[in-house]
């Protein structure tokens, strides 16, 4: 596919239109606590592992017992750097109308650069992809660490670990349907207890040895990776597991507003972190051997058990939320047309966000269980954990530029001097994951280029039949005027034909004339379009020109955030003058089946994978909230 190709396939971002910025909430204990629960659930449980792994890391390239200061250091500045300076204080600032995310970022970027930018989509499609990957393994790596925490108390546990672990899982996927509405009240206060609990029971051991107080200096931090060289990347592998879930702080943004999520990660997250990190590493000083778990090793031994059930609830919880953020990814994707039509089900009627896709909870739960059947620990898996994370999050600082340069009219000095030194720490970040594709990076690598691949060969199959289906159509305005001088048959009542191109004549109309011969009284040909900003306020939601004698051309817009109802944005006719009785009203769409024969408008591998996805496409009853008694389908085969 060549890049012009891809561009022309591509939303345009001049169809960007005004939305309500819906974050501009007051600021409540309420927000702060409940933003805990969905935006740090998988930051605040990386103390569970990150330490560990990077310890581990360092005993096998033969570093000696003190670096345990210098790793702290990093852990801590890595921290600093990343998630305070790069999301809370700069990206955090580059909203799409309040919504985050990859795919918000990148429609702001298309916005500032003013042109359909196939470099910058395509930028927006690997990060989605690896975000995808990364929903996979945090729910498999965060639940398995917790849970291996009994083997603490009952070492007979062992071999119980994964199939308890698997049983989790299933039980937090199968409940996804019903929604986070309830079970979210109690996010919030878990997280809470998890956060003081994390942090009280390090500040105990920071003067176990207070020599790890020495970790706050960065000198330290960059004394480590001056004296160890090389040797020091495969510890950078998993010192970045500290900031894993850092893009939830962006992505999630737009369920509290900014003032929550910054108020809850200076008050409590930042310091709960740190002394965790600092505890954690005073003991080992002082204890050596606790380096297997140093984290549940902190805790007494009366208080171990509780520990363990706490941080079991507070990794489901880390996994509800990146689950529930790979849903609002994914519908960003369909509405974007990356994707085919998912069915997407509302689960609450208050919060719009909290939505449930149920393919996408199949192929994760798939996934997940995969995970932790072939991995079998959270050791094991760590090795493909961060690879997906920090690609995402270089993505990200790519993106960034674009916005702080185009949109934000920052010069280049200070976009470089502001950027370049996060961009260069990501980037020896995501070199020292590569390493680990050996030891299961390939996991989700070998997913982000399926997912690529899918997603390019749907936006280049959907571009290239639309152009084979308007090189074949009759103009719309042409068989309006044939059709005024010689009308078929008049019945009473709406028709409303949707369609991708509202210049030429539907096939549904088409095929209704050629069979049945009639033509209804009022018809109105509706092409639904998704603007690159979240929401579409009502008042911009139709455009209807009349077009001739019994017909209108109507352009249905919708907010990539948004879940398309078609049939209520056309009761909003009525400010035109124009009324949609429902009971008088019939929706004709055309049913098309793709068949690979020889027209070759791609290689037949390509075709044959177009031609699945278009098949699994959900029907366009339910996505666009047509009543199934008002629909009429009209079949259509069409040789790709």
């Amino acid at each position: 596919m060549t890049p012009e190709e891809l561009a022309d396939a591509l939303p345009d971002p001049d169809r960007a239109i005004e939305a309500h910025d819906h974050t501009n909430q007051k600021l409540t204990a309420g927000l702060v606590l409940a933003c805990l629960g969905v935006v740090y659930g998988d930051i605040g449980t990386s103390p569970l592992y990150a330490l560990r792994e990077s310890l581990v890391h360092a005993r096998e390239e033969g570093l000696p017992e003190n670096a345990v200061i210098g790793i702290v250091s990093l852990l801590f500045w890595t921290v600093i750097l990343i998630v305070f300076v790069k999301y809370v204080l700069l990206i955090m600032r580059a909203d799409n109308k309040g919504e985050g995310g990859t795919l918000s970022l990148v429609a702001k970027a298309q916005g500032a650069l003013g042109h359909r930018s196939w470099k910058v989509y395509l930028l927006g499609i690997v990060g989605v992809s690896l975000f995808f990957g990364d929903s996979m393994i945090t729910p498999a790596i965060s639940v398995l660490s917790a849970v291996e925490g009994l083997e603490l108390v009952a070492p007979g546990f062992t071999p119980w670990v994964v199939p308890l672990t698997c049983g989790i899982v299933m039980v937090l996927f199968s409940v996804q349907r019903s929604g986070t509405e309830v079970v979210a009240r109690w996010f919030g206060p878990i997280m809470l207890i998890w956060f003081v609990t994390m942090g009280i029971v390090g500040a105990t051991h920071i003067f176990d040895d207070s020599r790890i107080l020495y970790a706050l200096n960065p000198l330290r931090a960059l004394s480590f990776l001056f004296h160890n060289g090389f040797g020091s990347l495969p510890v950078l592998g998993s010192v970045f597991l500290a900031v894993t879930g850092a893009e939830a702080l962006y992505a999630d943004m737009g369920h509290f507003g900014k003032k929550p999520v910054r108020v809850a990660w200076t008050v409590l997250v930042l310091p709960a972190l740190t002394l965790s990190y600092l505890g954690q590493g005073a003991m080992i000083l002082q204890h050596p051997e606790n380096i297997a778990n140093p984290f549940f090793l902190m805790a007494p031994d009366w208080f171990r058990l509780p520990l363990i059930i706490l941080a079991t609830m507070a990794t489901v919880i880390a996994s509800q939320a990146v689950i529930s953020g790979a849903f609002s990814v994914a519908q960003q994707a369909v509405q974007l047309g990356l994707t085919p039509r998912l069915e997407i089900q509302h689960t609450s009627d208050k919060q719009l966000g909290q939505v449930f896709l149920p393919r996408v909870n199949s192929i994760l739960m798939v996934g997940v269980v995969a995970l932790v059947l072939t991995f079998g620990s959270s050791a094991n898996l760590a090795g493909a954990y961060g690879i997906a994370v920090t690609g995402d999050m270089v993505i990200t600082s790519f993106l960034a530029i674009i916005v702080f340069r185009y949109a934000w009219k920052w010069s280049w000095l200070l976009v470089l001097a502001i950027v370049l030194p996060i961009l260069s720490i990501e980037l020896i970040f995501l070199y020292a994951n590569l390493m680990k594709v050996v030891d299961g990076g390939y996991i989700p690598l070998a997913f982000a280029v399926i997912v690529i691949t899918l997603m390019l060969i749907w936006v280049r199959g959907s571009a290239m039949l639309e152009r084979k289906l308007k090189a074949e159509a009759i103009g719309l305005d042409f068989l309006v005027d044939k059709l005024a001088k010689s009308p078929p048959t008049i019945v009473p009542g709406t028709a409303v034909f949707l369609t991708a191109d509202p210049d030429i004549a539907p096939s549904a109309l088409m095929h209704n004339l050629k069979h049945n011969r009639v033509l209804h009284e009022r018809n109105f040909i509706v092409k639904v379009e998704f603007a690159t900003t979240p929401w579409v306020p009502v008042k911009d939601r139709l455009q209807i020109r009349e077009i001739g004698k019994g017909f209108w051309r109507v352009v249905c817009r919708f907010g990539y955030m948004e879940q398309p109802n078609v049939p209520r944005a056309l009761a909003e006719a009525r400010r035109f003058g124009l009324k949609f009785d429902i009971m008088n009203t019939s929706y004709f769409l055309n049913r098309r089946t793709l068949k690979v024969g020889k027209a070759n408008l791609m290689p037949k591998w390509a075709a044959r994978l177009y031609a699945g996805l278009y098949r699994s496409a959900s029907e366009a009853t339910n996505f666009y909230r047509l009543p199934s008694n008002r629909v009429i389908e009209l079949g259509q085969q069409i040789n790709i």
